[in-house]
Order: C-alpha cells, then structure tokens, then sequence
C-alpha cells in the first residue's frame, strides 16, 4: 500500500511538473547535450584533433560513400581527399604559399571551393572567403585586409590574365600530404576568415579559429541531423551557413547536394533527384517556395528537417501547411560570436528558450540598450541594467575560456567595439551582439532587430557607411545618409538614403542608377532616394536615423522628391 501511495504522489509531482513547465524536460536535455559536445570540443582540442583529421577518417571508414553531390557528378570522400591533394600540390610546387599563410577564395558554390579549403588546411595554410559579390573597393579593402598574397578567382570574373588552377589540379599528384606539413597548426590557429559586415562601412574579416570550426559544425548534430540524412546546401559556401553545412557533413560523414544558386522553381526536383532529407535556409528562402505557384507534388519529397534562421512566423505557418509536417529548427548566431540559440521546442516565431540552466552554463543577458544613443542603458553604479518580460533588449554573451571572442583580423578597433566592459559587475567582459531579441511570459525568446549601422536584405548584412559612401561618389551627391526601411510582407529591411545634393546641381538619376549598378551588389543598392535640402545631425556630427526610418517610403508623410529603383 505504501508502495503504491509513493507511485502515485511521484506521478502527481510528474505531471504537476508537466502542466507547469511543459518544456522541462526539453530544457534540460538541450542543455545536457550542448554540455556534451563542449567537452567534446574540449577533448578536440587538448588532442589537436582538427576538422582535417575527422575528414581522414571519415576517407578511411567510408572511402566510397558519397560526400558532394553537384549537378550530374558524385564525387565520393576518397575524391575529395584526392583532389583536396591536388589542390594543395598546386600551391606548394607552384611556390604559391608558405607556411601559415592566408589565400582569398574568390568563389561560387563550385565543389572546387571545398578542395581548395581542404587542401590548405593541409598544408597549414588558411583560407579568405571573399563574397563573389562584392567588386570594385569593397573587394580591394577584404582581400588587403585578409593579408592574402595569393587570389583564387572563379572563371568568367576576372579581366587580367590569370593562371588556370584546375589545369595545374589535372596534372598534380594526388598521392597524400604529408602531416607535417600542418604541424604547426593547433586549434587556435586560423582555419578561415569569413566576411561579416558592421559599423565600419567595409565587411570585417571574422576570425574562425580550428576550435571555431567545431563549433560550428556541431551545430547540425544538435539540430537533430543524423548519419543518414542528405543534406541540401545552396547557401553561399563563403557565408559561414552555406560552409557550416559542408564542415557538418564532414564530421557526421553525410552527403551534400550542393547547388551553384538558390532557385525557387528547381528546389524540390533537385531535392527529389538528390533524395535530400534535410535543408538549408534562410527566411528569404522560405518565403520563396512559399510565392511559387501550387502543385499536385508539392508534399513528395523526403524532406524531414529545416535549419537556418530569419523565417517569419507567417511564412513558417504555411510552409508547413502546403510542403507537409517538416521539423523546423530556427536557430540564433553570428559568425564572430561566442554564443548560439536554436529553436528545439518548435515553437513558431521564436529562435530559443531562457531556460536558467542556459544561462548558467552558457551566461548571456538582454541588457536595455538606447537606441538613439546607439549605446546600452547603465545605472547610477554604471553598470547594464536587465530588459524586462517583453521588452527588446541588447544580446550580451559572457567571454570566457569556453566562450572566447577571436575578434577581427588586423582590426583592433572593430574588435574592441565588440568587447562591452562592467556589464554586471567591475571587470566582466561580454561580447555585444548588437541585436536586439526580447523575451516573452513563456520564456520564449524572439528576435527583434539588428541595431547601429547594418541592416538585413536578401539574407546578406548591409552595410550603411558603405553604400553612402559610394553614393557620394556621385558628382550630384554632397551628403547621404543611408538606413533600412521595412517593406511590408517581406523579411529583413530595404536600402533608402536621404541625400543632400551639391551645389547647383539636380538630381541626375540615370548616372545614379548606372553608379550604384556598377559599384554595389544587388542586395545592398538602394530602392528608394529622398532628396532633402538638408541632414540632421547629432552633437557628434552622426546622421541621425530615427525619423527617417519611421518615415520609410510613405509618400503621405514625405514632402520631398523620391525616387524608386526601376
């Protein structure tokens, strides 16, 4: 009897503990298995164990299981372990690099973009990945920021007279690298630079050290990716969601079916082609299939799991509605950060829990952040005062041994910014998102906004700085000041600039369209201009954004000239 009263009062307290905390028991796994895989990383690292040589062994186990899947061509483990080795043959009887050096990829999504990296990795080099958008000084200012001495370009995107390295990779030798070559390298070393925009008006250079990388590659693992899976990679490989999906497939030792582009119409043929299990996105991406027209087929396909972030709750709704009961997994991060969030509840809207068991093992705070002043709200004792229930607030994520900060290369100043001092207490040290995220009654966490000079379109980071700056560069322009605006139904925000015109001048549109078509990227050229007599200022002489930016492009609330890209 007494037995049986114990039964029933653990069963009470089980379900008490159910209707109360529902995600429970959900919590506490995902902080369990991301404690695992720190220790793994751990492990990783006091034993020099690299990305690199989880590639060998997977080469080893499974040689002839495929690893890259493009257009009409396999190309299995033991492929790409000889052709990695070609490629780094290239670069060392080519004299092309020395130890430790850094070389700019300059590259689609091609398969050679991954022998390249491999093969540098194998002979202890790292490797730049240059956005294959970017042209004129953007693309001047990463390549010298890299301190990159080689370039690998693709084909069809240069005009002076390059050497051809697949012609060189043809007549290489494929037998292996030898490893000391590498020995050098440990997990703090470089493993690559990859290119994130911010205040600065140029893309800073991220810093992804070997330890990083791991980092990231779990990443898909603790999605809920397992061995069997295809996974569907038509990100670019240089941002680091297209890469983290080819290093993931490594250390799980999966297939990709790597796409050149992102096409809307194709995407579910080549998922069905492929037999691809798991994909890739970013909200964008989402919203596209969504807009393409309705078919009978819509729901065949083997598709189980989505990854990525920035999908909007409405377009997360009916994609599940029209394409079948798919897992979506939104998660939170940056490249450069020390700190990640991943939607495992599914709840929609939403990228992660505050869960008190997160917060101690992986320490973070929304602190309230003046977005006027572009910095974070202190109290009389200085220190960062905590959001409240619902109340957007600055993401801060603690520095520390586990969760370090490698900062930007050859950018001290840049990286400093990111540093935010005496948060909580004197002398902690926390890394600034510089996004805004809010956190509501059930502990659901949302993202809200990017803050300071950047903005998001097209699933690339814009920055503001940069696009005024080639704007002034326009004899009619004297003065821009550049921000996003929101477009309604659509994800992320669309490039607008007030202008102030010289002196005796008149807006000139076509040369305008004819200068940002030629100098910027698709994504970061302006949609609308506003021409204005004058720009507001702040005492430090800071265009000021607010009003403009609630202003948008609404012509009832704006007296000036604007004008729309066609």
């Amino acid at each position: 009897m007494f037995v049986w009263i114990v039964l029933a009062a653990v069963l009470f307290l089980f379900l008490a503990l159910l209707f109360h905390h529902p995600y429970f028991f959900q919590d506490v796994h995902h902080v369990l298995f991301k404690l695992k895989l720190r220790r793994l990383v751990r492990k990783y690292y006091q034993a020099n164990y690299t990305l690199l040589d989880r590639f060998s062994d997977v080469v080893k186990a499974q040689p002839d299981k495929p690893f890259i899947l493009f257009k009409d061509e396999t190309f299995t483990y033991r492929d790409a372990d000889e052709l990695s080795n070609k490629a780094a043959r290239v670069f060392l009887d080519s004299g092309l690099v020395e130890e430790g050096d850094t070389v700019a990829l300059f590259l689609g999504n091609e398969p050679v973009f991954l022998w390249l990296w491999l093969g540098l990795v194998k002979i202890g080099c790292s490797a730049a990945f240059l956005n294959y958008n970017i042209r004129s000084r953007s693309l001047l200012h990463c390549f010298n920021r890299s301190g990159a001495k080689t370039l690998v370009a693709a084909e069809g995107c240069t005009s002076a007279d390059f050497k051809s390295f697949k012609d060189k990779m043809s007549r290489a030798s494929s037998e292996p690298i030898p490893k000391n070559l590498r020995s050098h390298l440990t997990l703090q070393s470089p493993a690559v630079y990859i290119y994130t925009s911010g205040t600065t008006g140029f893309p800073k250079a991220a810093v992804v050290t070997h330890s990083k990388l791991w980092s990231l590659s779990l990443l898909p693992p603790v999605a809920g990716v397992n061995s069997k899976d295809v996974v569907y990679v038509s990100l670019p490989l240089y941002h680091t969601a297209g890469f983290l999906g080819f290093t993931g497939a490594i250390e799980m030792g999966i297939t990709v079916a790597l796409r050149s582009k992102f096409s809307a119409s194709q995407f579910w043929d080549y998922c069905r082609k492929y037999n691809v299990t798991v994909i890739q996105y970013i909200g964008e991406i989402m919203r596209y299939l969504c807009n393409t027209p309705r078919k009978l087929n819509d729901r065949r396909h083997k598709v189980r799991l989505a990854i990525g972030n920035g999908i909007r709750a409405e377009v997360w709704r009916e994609f599940i509605n029209r394409f079948g009961n798919i897992q979506i997994r939104e998660f939170y991060g940056a490249t450069e950060g020390n700190f990640s969030l991943l939607n495992y509840s599914g709840k929609i809207g939403a990228v992660g829990r505050d869960t008190f068991l997160h917060k101690k093992y992986f320490p973070y705070s929304l602190i309230k952040f003046d977005v006027d002043k572009e910095k974070p709200v202190r109290d009389s004792a200085g220190f960062c005062i905590e959001a409240a229930k619902g109340e957007p607030g600055l993401l801060v994520c603690e520095i520390s041994v586990n969760a370090p900060f490698s900062g930007y290369v050859r950018d001290l100043q840049q990286s400093e910014k990111k540093r935010l001092h005496d948060v909580h207490k004197k002398g902690d040290l926390y890394f600034n998102t510089g996004d805004l995220l809010s956190i509501d009654e059930d502990n659901f966490i949302y993202f809200q906004d990017r803050v300071g000079d950047t903005f998001r379109w097209k699933g690339e980071n814009v920055s503001t700085n940069e696009v005024a700056d080639v704007i002034t560069l326009v004899d009619c322009i004297k003065e821009a000041n550049v921000y996003g605006v929101t477009v309604p139904g659509l994800e992320g925000r669309v490039g607008m600039a007030a202008v102030n015109l010289s002196e005796g001048q008149s807006f000139d549109s076509a040369d305008v369209f004819k200068h940002v078509e030629n100098l910027l990227p698709a994504y970061a050229r302006p949609r609308f201009i506003r021409i204005r007599s004058s720009l507001d200022v702040t005492g430090t002489f800071k265009h000021v954004k607010t009003k403009l930016v609630e202003e948008g492009f609404d012509p009832n609330q704006i007296t000036d000239p604007l004008y729309f890209l066609d």
